[in-house]
């Protein structure tokens, strides 16, 4: 599969939270207030303003000793994603997909011609956040813009530990798949999630539900819901029904 992709070594990430502030300032995006909510993790979820977030989750280990779980959060890039599918009807070319690295992109003045509820709902991994006066809506880009300059997305330049990745999807898969074999002697419960159908997979030392609700999910990306389905549908069938008509009209 050609493009780019990340991969996400838990296993080597600190929680400096470096990531979150190299995208912050690349994008110029404002500081996001923040308030005492009973974590370190702070701000406490994505928003129109925050593309990335490191995730923490604290659980009782071997012997009774507390063991921190980080999981950087962002959007995966999905090679078929679910987003586009359902803006395609009302907001045409409102999300695109990035001929050279796959990256999935909003068009926020296109958008605006769909509730944004209904672009939310469809990422099984609720990663799309609106801003609340003008119901624009916001995302994780890749860096497209540097990447497209030979530069590395601006989470990746910064992370001192090895943790992000990013690079041909294709080298990326042989990457992970070589740390899983490294840190399965001592994370035994260890796996790779997103790595067949996503753009940013991670290596995780347990369960994923230890880390997040979202950091797998069950349904895939290119599956389809009812509502979804019929949009297709009626889709196919407006395609059909211009189809007819220009043949009709050479006919005659």
């Amino acid at each position: 599969m050609s493009g780019k992709a990340f991969f996400i070594d838990t296993t080597l990430c600190t929680a400096c939270r470096g990531c979150q502030i190299a995208c912050k300032q690349w994008n110029q995006l404002p500081a996001t207030k923040t308030h005492q909510w009973g974590s370190m993790q702070n701000p406490k979820d994505l928003s129109f303003h925050t593309y990335k977030v490191v995730r923490f989750e604290e659980h009782m280990g071997p012997n009774n000793k507390p063991v921190w779980y980080f999981f950087p959060d962002q959007c995966r890039h999905c090679v078929e994603p679910p987003c586009k599918e359902a803006a395609e009807d009302e907001a045409p070319g409102g999300i695109t997909i990035d001929k050279e690295t796959g990256a999935v992109l909003y068009d926020k003045e296109k958008l605006k011609k769909i509730k944004a509820e209904t672009v939310i709902e469809a990422c099984p991994f609720n990663v799309p956040r609106a801003q609340k006066k003008t119901g624009y809506l916001a995302k994780c880009t890749m860096c497209v813009d540097r990447v497209h300059n030979g530069l590395l997305p601006a989470c990746v330049k910064t992370c001192p530990t090895g943790a992000m990745n990013f690079g041909d999807r294709d080298k990326m898969v042989e990457l992970a798949q070589k740390r899983l074999g490294e840190v399965k002697g001592r994370f035994p419960k260890a796996n790779l999630t997103g790595i067949d159908d996503l753009r940013v997979f991670y290596l995780l030392a347990d369960e994923p539900k230890a880390y997040y609700n979202y950091a797998k999910v069950d349904v895939l990306p290119g599956g389809m819901d009812r509502q979804m389905a019929l949009r297709k549908i009626g889709r196919s069938l407006k395609e059909l029904s211009s189809e007819w008509s220009m043949i009709h009209k050479l006919a005659s």
